[in-house]
This record gives structure tokens, C-alpha cells and sequence, in this order.
């Protein structure tokens, strides 16, 4: 029982880190947008289109395991609720 209970505290760590993480990248998404519309110099143009890409790339992967955890949490709501 107490296997459980830490599997889902070290869990929840690992999900809020995750949140938090997938937050910053929304933010550097938002900033990559941001430079590239008021990019001019075809270099940087190039540039922020491949930071765009990558952010989104990033987001992406950061998404599906925010997904991949709530799946798993609504599959066996015992490890969530600790009992």
C-alpha cells in the first residue's frame, strides 16, 4: 500500500514539473511567433522558422505526456485519490 502512495506522490512531482515545463515551452512558443512576425532579414526569418518548429516539436512531445499521464491516472484512480 505505501508502494502506491509513493508511486503517486513521486507522480504528482513529476506531473506538476511536467505542467510547468509545458507552460514555459507555451510561453517560448508565443515569443518564437512573436519574433518571427517582426522578423525582415531573410536569415532570421529562416531562423525563427526553424525556432518555431522546434518549440513546436517540443509542445508537441510535452502534450502527449501530459496525456499519457492523465490516461493513466483516470484508468486506475487509486494511485490518484492514495487509497
Amino acid at each position: 500500500m505505501k508502494r502506491i502512495l509513493d508511486n503517486s506522490v513521486l507522480g504528482d512531482k513529476r506531473y506538476a514539473l511536467l505542467l510547468e515545463d509545458l507552460d514555459r515551452t507555451k510561453h517560448d512558443l508565443d515569443s518564437a511567433y512573436t519574433n518571427l512576425s517582426n522578423a525582415v532579414e531573410p536569415d532570421l526569418i529562416d531562423c525563427y522558422i526553424y525556432e518555431v518548429q522546434s518549440v513546436q516539436m517540443r509542445y508537441k512531445f510535452l502534450l502527449g505526456r501530459v496525456k499519457q499521464i492523465e490516461d493513466s491516472y483516470a484508468k486506475n484512480p487509486l494511485e490518484v485519490s492514495g487509497s
